[in-house]
């Protein structure tokens, strides 16, 4: 549950402008809430504290923007089309920001791992960061999005075009093939989603 310590007026005027509706508080304590996708923004004195299952999207728009993130995918089919799964860790200067795994239906490995991409990437402009150093151990994705390598395959050139749309959101970006082991966390992430 983030606690964000602002200016809560501040916090509202930015909430408002993202289109966000806030609505007065329940309660005497209460400055203000809002709500958005699977969260709430509960406004006191000096603070907002968000709850719910998906904090990232009201967190994002109530920090200070910017600063670099550390962004780490993998995605992983059982069977090669099968069933799929993507995980994704978010780190910066302060340890994990947000991390998390899903299924998502059937499909090939290649296609995961992109899946997986465009979800940490999602992830991170949620939050607002400027700057992401991406890292993967699918060297095809990582390759094919540097641009080094084709991408013949229709599914996966769409795909591509969705990373680098979420790219250009950003201030600054980079994308690095790392071995597994580096990776672990991620892939940790996606084994536990099939599993759930």
């Amino acid at each position: 549950m983030p606690v964000i310590e602002c200016d809560v007026e501040t916090a509202r005027e930015r909430l408002e402008s993202a289109g966000v509706a806030v609505d007065g508080g329940n309660t005497d304590h209460e400055r203000w809430r809002a709500a958005s996708d699977e969260a709430t923004a509960v406004a006191y004195d000096g603070k907002v504290v968000i709850q719910g299952a998906e904090p990232a999207q009201l967190e994002g728009l109530l920090r200070e923007t910017g600063g670099r993130a550390h962004c780490y995918f993998d995605g992983a089919s059982r069977g090669n089309p099968g069933p799929a799964a993507i995980g994704w860790v978010i780190v910066n200067s302060d340890g994990i920001v947000t991390e998390g795994g899903e299924r998502v239906g059937e499909t090939t490995n290649n296609r995961a791992e992109y899946d997986a991409l465009v979800r940490v990437l999602e992830r991170a402009a949620d939050y607002g960061f400027s700057t992401v150093e991406v890292r993967g151990d699918s060297q095809l994705v990582v390759e094919q999005v540097r641009g080094a390598w084709q991408t013949n395959d229709p599914a996966l050139r769409e795909r591509r075009v969705r990373v680098r749309e979420l790219l250009d959101r950003f201030d600054d970006w980079s994308i690095e093939h790392v071995p597994r082991e580096v990776n672990e966390r991620a892939d940790a992430r996606a084994n536990e989603a099939f599993d759930e």
